[in-house]
């Protein structure tokens, strides 16, 4: 399987400068052996997948609400990420678990409705640092996998470990190793349809980390959040792959 290599732009980008980018990624791609997926503001993916249109250069969201229309001001469901050109979405990110307080409940059911809608769905789970220091690392991960995944998943998992998102820090490569072999035998015990999943890793990933990285046994690419924001970063993981 193809790695897939993912940029969550978060709450970056106007008009201009998200052309700008979506431009410089597709100009300086050139034949690529992963994936490639790009998670734009919501305000901004038509506009980015019209830029990418037939560049084999992916769109998605980042978040979507567990309805398909309805009385939910301020909300955006899968269908409406699908009809402006989205294939993916990014759920249960570690930031949304704490800014809006997402539990694993909810999270399921928002990935169901967007594999209803036939989105891919990228479930992320990752431990805190004090859950780390505490040894529960797996115990946190295997939860939230239990409780986001519905039973049908079909999708990708990644694993974020919080306390290395946008923080510069890193897992050893032996941490990283151990914690995505025990998400596969996790997958393969309690989610039959996901047992083949490709599991990212996402967590301060840069040019200079990303190929040891994605060496890594079941490391099946990057969801990349601050590198993604500058293009020459970017392809510079991608061409990692």
């Amino acid at each position: 399987m193809r790695p897939l290599i993912a940029g969550n732009w978060k709450m970056n980008g106007l008009t201009e400068e998200s052309a700008a980018l979506a431009r410089g990624i597709r100009h300086g791609l050139g034949d690529a052996a992963a994936e490639v997926l790009i998670c734009p503001p919501a305000t901004q993916i038509a506009a980015v997948a019209a830029i990418l249109a037939g560049s084999g250069i992916a769109v998605g969201g980042q978040h979507c609400h567990t309805g398909k229309f309805g009385p939910h001001t301020g909300e955006i469901s899968a269908l409406m990420l699908r009809d402006v050109g989205a294939t993916h979405v990014i759920l249960g990110h570690s930031e949304r678990r704490a800014d809006q307080g997402e539990s694993n409940a909810l999270i399921a059911r928002k990935v169901s409705s967007a594999l209803e809608a036939g989105l891919v769905p990228i479930v992320c789970v990752g431990e805190t640092a004090e859950e780390r220091d505490l040894g529960q690392q797996q115990q946190v991960v295997a939860h939230q996998l239990e409780g986001s995944l519905p039973q049908d998943f079909v999708g990708v998992v990644a694993y974020e470990p919080v306390w290395a998102i946008g923080t510069g820090k890193v897992p050893t490569a032996a941490d990283i190793t151990a914690m995505h072999a025990f998400i596969r035998a996790e997958l393969k015990r309690a989610r039959p349809t996901a047992a083949d999943a490709r599991i990212l890793y996402g967590g301060s990933m840069k040019p200079g980390n990303a190929a040891e990285i994605l060496a890594l046994p079941e490391v099946g690419g990057g969801l990349v959040g601050g590198a993604s924001l500058v293009a020459e970063d970017f392809l510079a993981i991608i061409r990692a792959a």
